[in-house]
């Protein structure tokens, strides 16, 4: 069984949903299975620590599942156009692979939320696929084969599905970005399936 992690950090549950919708894409190619994973907030209050184990929702990533995965869709909501920090302190703790090079020649791909059209979605992208590059994965994007690309009003990008949840977040994932995500997930499952060969 080929296994895909989708791994995201979601305030108020738009990266969420987009990674449910990859999770589906990811389970539409035969013999590959979605792992879905987030990672804890982080505080300013440093005697304050998360529980283990989640109250509710995905649990907490480890670097087990990044070695025992073929493939990772990261995602994230944006932050003055980069990752969100729970998101970066947890890709800081992976220094151990990168040395180890367990992680090379895995396929990956990312995605991201923002609240305003213009609110750097594709820089978002591009900051969560440079720890990726050294780490040694091998970046996907979304082709243009995807007609959802040319017609879009909101989220979606050759660099990775987005979502535009508006300033109050609550804009609702659209058929389009909805699409755009299954077609991420479905992409990263067969060429992580067609690597492992």
């Amino acid at each position: 069984m080929t296994k895909i992690l989708v791994l995201y950090y979601s305030r108020y549950g738009s990266v969420k949903q987009m990674a449910q919708y990859i999770a589906r894409g990811v389970e539409s190619v035969a013999g590959v299975e979605a792992r879905i994973r987030t990672v804890p907030a982080v505080s300013p209050n440093t005697e304050a620590t998360e529980s283990a184990i989640p109250d509710s929702g995905a649990l907490y990533v480890t670097l087990d599942d990044l070695t025992e995965c073929d493939g990772l869709a990261l995602g994230s909501p944006t932050r003055f156009g980069n990752m969100a920090a729970p998101m970066k302190y947890f890709l800081d703790t992976t220094s151990s692979l990168w040395l180890s090079g367990k992680l090379v020649n895995k396929p990956a791909a990312v995605f991201s939320s923002t609240g305003s059209l213009h609110g750097g979605q594709e820089m978002t992208l591009m900051s969560m696929m440079i720890p990726l590059f050294h780490l040694g994965y091998i970046m996907l994007g979304i082709p243009y084969t995807e007609t959802d690309l040319n017609t879009t009003q909101s989220g979606g990008t050759p660099y990775g599905a987005t979502h535009w949840s508006g300033s109050d977040g609550k804009n609702p994932i659209t058929e389009e970005e909805q699409r755009l995500c299954f077609a991420m997930g479905k992409r990263l499952a067969t060429i992580a399936q067609k690597l492992k060969s």
